[in-house]
């Protein structure tokens, strides 16, 4: 199903204080990746997704100005150029487009009509 948020963002200034925080504040599970930290929120299955129905998981980046400055959320969609198409004719605009997340699925990020960046996500076929 579409449509679902399926994933969230937290930017950081300092990503060693950030992971620490969540780390210890939630208990979250934390997977340091080139750029970027996977958060998993609750159990995960071998394939780092939620292995219970209620719960996403998401990651912590570097905040960036043009970019993710205030958390992010990101919506499912099947199609992310028909999505971003649709968004566009709607009055958002398309802030990053298409991008391969390794072999799970692509990216995008997009404004909405009230400026708030937000995630878009296509899962590999």
């Amino acid at each position: 199903m579409s449509g679902r948020v399926v994933h969230f963002e937290i930017p950081f200034d300092d990503e060693k204080r950030a992971n620490e925080f969540y780390a210890e504040a939630f208990g979250w599970k934390l997977l340091d990746l080139p750029g970027y930290t996977m958060a998993a929120s609750g159990p995960t299955t071998g394939q780092a997704a939620p292995a219970e129905a209620g719960f996403i998981n998401g990651g912590l980046l570097n905040r960036d100005p043009a970019g993710a400055s205030s958390p992010v959320i990101v919506v499912d969609v099947p199609n992310l150029d028909e999505a971003l198409a649709k968004i566009e004719k709607l009055g958002g605009s398309t802030v990053s487009g298409k991008r391969a997340v390794g072999d799970f699925g692509f990216a995008a990020y997009f404004k909405d009509t009230e400026g708030n960046l937000m995630g878009l996500w296509e899962a590999a076929a």
